[in-house]
């Protein structure tokens, strides 16, 4: 449930690898892509993590600051997806993992509409894909070998679609010609909430920042693209205007440095309010 106190949402737990398991493994479990798990735990291999071996499971999210009051954000940088609803006279999102274009593929920024949606579609092979893959047929039918997996929302424009995956190693990296895939159970359940006409807003965030708890957090991802501007001056400057609107706080810097340098995708506190 959305609370208008708070930018801030979940948390941080850690568990132990069992068995044969993967990052991928585990990611998946908890709802987390395999660029999130992979950059909170650095130096831990992803396919062969050691059995015992304590896994940071990063499950808490700062919102985008970038949001419609109802409809779908899809943060490339963050590669995660938000639906934002109302049900009951309250607020909601729901929020999932996802994999985007490869390089020279990334979705275009912007906003959409959901087009139609399909359960079971076939997947009409686009003549730029058959160019490149000349062995693939002009038409998969609904199986496990279609790439689109059970359920697709087609977007506006561009031929882009936000759809489920046979190949579920792929959320949360750079594979597809654009479109959006989510893990299967994850399009299974934006499936019946999600209306056609419903607006996507395609944004790239690297950077979140916003409050929660009574601090000041900073989330931060990998900028693959190079596209952040001057984040260290931009979360200064909103720090700043809060001094001078509400009252001074104590600023961590070295704390914001280092998020901004590391980009686990791990919130971090940067400041709080000053004790009077």
């Amino acid at each position: 449930m959305l609370s208008p106190d708070t930018d801030l949402y979940g948390s941080v737990r850690q568990v132990k690898v069992e068995g044969e398991d993967t990052l991928l493994d585990i990611a998946r479990e908890f709802g987390l892509g395999y660029n999130q798990i992979v950059a909170a735990n650095p130096g831990i291999d992803p396919w062969v993590p050691p059995t015992g071996e304590l896994v940071k499971i990063p499950l808490a999210f700062m919102l985008p600051r970038e949001r419609p009051q109802a409809g779908i954000v899809v943060n490339l940088a963050e590669m995660r997806l938000y639906f934002f609803f109302s049900n009951g006279g309250h607020d909601f999102f729901f929020t999932a993992p996802i994999g985007i274009g490869r390089e020279g593929y990334l979705t275009e920024l912007g906003v959409y509409k959901v087009k139609s949606k399909t359960p079971n579609p076939t997947w009409v092979v686009p003549a730029s894909i058959r160019e490149e893959e000349p062995d693939l047929p002009a038409e998969v039918p609904p199986g496990p070998d279609n790439p689109l997996g059970d359920f697709v929302f087609r977007l506006s424009r561009n031929l882009y679609a936000i759809h489920g995956t046979n190949k579920p190693w792929g959320i949360g990296r750079r594979v597809s010609h654009g479109c959006i895939r989510m893990y299967p159970e994850d399009v299974g359940a934006l499936y019946p909430v999600v209306p056609v006409g419903a607006t996507v807003q395609v944004i790239y965030e690297p950077v979140k920042y916003g409050w929660g708890n009574g601090l000041f957090w900073v989330q931060a991802f990998e900028d693959f693209e190079n596209r952040a501007e001057y984040p260290l001056m931009k979360i200064m400057e909103e720090l700043l205007y809060h001094e001078a609107t509400i009252g001074p706080l104590d600023i961590d810097r070295q704390a914001l440095e280092r998020v901004l340098e590391e980009k686990t995708g791990v919130p971090m506190v940067v400041a709080r309010p000053r004790e009077q």
